[in-house]
Parts: structure tokens; C-alpha cells; sequence
């Protein structure tokens, strides 16, 4: 099989076959990101494509899950997606989960009934990324989608019945903006009700934007208190609609999986004890790993 480049996946997608189908991303101006830095978008020939699937199926005799990359697969005319996602199907009828990377505009771009269609051709989740709710804060961060925007993308795959899993980041509002960040994004996450929320904390990606801001002073980061605060925040005041929480991120202070609002209190008592007791919480800036 044949990978350009660096690869990226989510951390629930750690046993899923990745089948590149376009190469970086279709926005790639977000300044705390830097996965496709270094790669002009452009979609793979769909011979290139078929024969990783054919390949893969003489690699492995059982496939469960398989997810597509890079970013903004969705951003791919619906025909084409199509033509994928029933080569994919035929060729592992043992299948249970196709998911992608798509942004919240990709999903509002497109048509219910496009939608539909690529529903039943298999695909089962989106994986999007919000990072905030807060206007204010997805203007500082060129994220390229509104709140309204947002909701309106979610209400799409809804109506077609694609799952969706909207990425936060706690932090991305900094020290400054750190509460209107995490109030906005809760009142947003609630008007979407996702079916699968996951939160990470802040990572300075080396040569960003967001990098460059820090070292001028234009950005100062939020501290881990906070973090956790906007972590305890958010699972206060979510409503309680039925959802999954990935809270396990490898640079999140507290880590917590699971579904909301069952474990709310279990998760609540596990960022309290942090807050009190995690030594984290005396220092000013939350040291990660970069991705």
C-alpha cells in the first residue's frame, strides 16, 4: 500500500485500516495545525486507491474498521466518494465502521440526499473538528466555519443519519479567552448534540502559527488549572443528550471514556480530585507532546 507522506489518525481509529484517498487538506490555514503543512491538497486517482483496497484485502483476511485520509475527505464529489465506498464494501463484506475526516462545512455543503446516499453506501462516522464554539476564538485560529455554520453542518448528518464526532480543544482560547471559549463551546455542543465528543488539551505544534504567536506574546496559553476548569465546565452544563466522550487524549490532564450523561459524575470527580491535588495545577503552562 502506498502512503505520501505523514499520516494521521485519530487516537479511536488505532486498529482501523487507512486508506489514503486525498493528500492534505482542503483549508490547512488553522494556526494551532501543522499535519499537512508540507502537502498541497489533491485527491489520489481512483486506480491508485483501488489498488491499496485490493492490496490490503490480500494483506489481512479480517477487516473491521476502516478509516479514509487525509483531511476533508468529504470534500470529495459524491460520486467519486461513492465509487470508494462501494469498492470498499464489496471488497470487505465482513466490514462494520467506515469513517473519514470531514469539516463541518463539507458537511453543510452537501446535500441531504447526497448525504443518504453515501450513508448507505457504508459510510458510518465523520470525524470533525470544531475546537470551539466561541466566534471570537475560531476567527484568532482561522478554523473557516462560523457556529451557525457548524450547527447547520451537524443538522445535515443528522438528517442523514451519518454519525458525527466533534474534536474540542481545551485551551485554544487562552489565558484571555479561556471562559468564553469553554461557555461558548458547551452552548454550541448542545445545540448539535453530537454522538461523539473528543476534547484534547492544547499542543504547540513546532512552526505553527500559533508558535509564532506565543513567542511574540499575541497568545498566551491557557494554564493547566484552566484546562481543567473548562474541563469541568463542559461536563457540568452539557445537556443530557446520549453521547460518547473520548476525554482520553494522551496530552489531556485527566483522562475519561466513556458515555455522557452516565459517567458525569465519575468524570467530575476525577477532574475535581485534579484540580485539588495534581501538581499540574501549580505550573503556568500545560507541557504536551507535539503530535
Amino acid at each position: 500500500m502506498q502512503y505520501e507522506g505523514k499520516v494521521y489518525r485519530p487516537w479511536p481509529e488505532a486498529n482501523s485500516l487507512l486508506i489514503q484517498t486525498t493528500l492534505g487538506c482542503t483549508h490547512n490555514k488553522c494556526t494551532f495545525c501543522d499535519m499537512f503543512r508540507e502537502k498541497r491538497f489533491r485527491v489520489r486517482k481512483i486506480e491508485e486507491i483501488f489498488r491499496d483496497i485490493d492490496e490490503a484485502r490480500q494483506m489481512y483476511p479480517y477487516i473491521r474498521s476502516i478509516f479514509l485520509i487525509d483531511g476533508n475527505v468529504l470534500a470529495l464529489k459524491t460520486e467519486f466518494l461513492l465509487k470508494i465506498l462501494e469498492r470498499i464494501a464489496a471488497t470487505f463484506p465482513e466490514y462494520s465502521k467506515i469513517a473519514l475526516y470531514a469539516g463541518l462545512n463539507d458537511l453543510r455543503r452537501k446535500s441531504v440526499k447526497a448525504l443518504k446516499h453515501l450513508k448507505q453506501a457504508g459510510l458510518t462516522l465523520a470525524y470533525t473538528g470544531l475546537e470551539s464554539g466561541d466566534r471570537v476564538t475560531l476567527e484568532r485560529i482561522k478554523k473557516g466555519v462560523t457556529p451557525e455554520q457548524a450547527e447547520a453542518g451537524m443538522a445535515k448528518a443528522k438528517a442523514a443519519g451519518i454519525e458525527v464526532l466533534v474534536s474540542i480543544i481545551f485551551g485554544i482560547g487562552g489565558k484571555e479567552r479561556s471562559r468564553e471559549h469553554i461557555v461558548e463551546t458547551t452552548r454550541l455542543l448542545n445545540r448539535m448534540q453530537p454522538e461523539q465528543i473528543a476534547p484534547m488539551a492544547l499542543t504547540i505544534q513546532p512552526g505553527t502559527g500559533l508558535e509564532k504567536q506565543i513567542e511574540t506574546g499575541e497568545f498566551i496559553q491557557a494554564t493547566p488549572l484552566q484546562i481543567l476548569e473548562e474541563e469541568k465546565y463542559l461536563l457540568e452544563y452539557l445537556s443530557d443528550f446520549d453521547t460518547i466522550y473520548w476525554g482520553d487524549h494522551a496530552n489531556n490532564i485527566v483522562s475519561s471514556r466513556g458515555r455522557l450523561p452516565a459517567s458525569r459524575d465519575l468524570f467530575l470527580g476525577k477532574i475535581g480530585h485534579a484540580i485539588s491535588n495534581h501538581p499540574v495545577t501549580e505550573q503556568e503552562v500545560l507541557l504536551t507532546s507535539p503530535w
